[in-house]
């Protein structure tokens, strides 16, 4: 039983870090905001992302939001696994 929610956990936070890396990247080829899969990809991404350029303005134009709520997202998956690995 451990090994399939560490196989779901691993799957989900895959998959939502995969997301911020293709909302970010149509940001880069300038897909227009009103695209349906930009519309999308905003309405799953911008909730995490938002919170966290409130405490993370832009440097040089650059915004780092998306690459701090990957190593969140990443680490809050590994604190699932030890943390359900642990209990069984």
């Amino acid at each position: 039983m451990p090994e399939v929610l560490i196989s779901l956990i691993d799957v989900l936070v895959n998959l939502y870090v995969l997301l911020i890396v293709f909302y970010v990247f149509t940001s880069w080829i300038g897909l227009d905001p009103w695209h349906p899969a930009r519309r999308l990809l905003a309405n799953v991404v911008e909730p995490v992302l938002n919170p966290l350029r409130s405490y993370l303005p832009p440097v040089g134009g650059l915004d780092f939001s998306p690459l701090v709520a990957i190593l969140f997202i990443e680490l809050a998956g590994q604190f699932l696994k030890a943390l359900i690995g642990g209990w069984f």
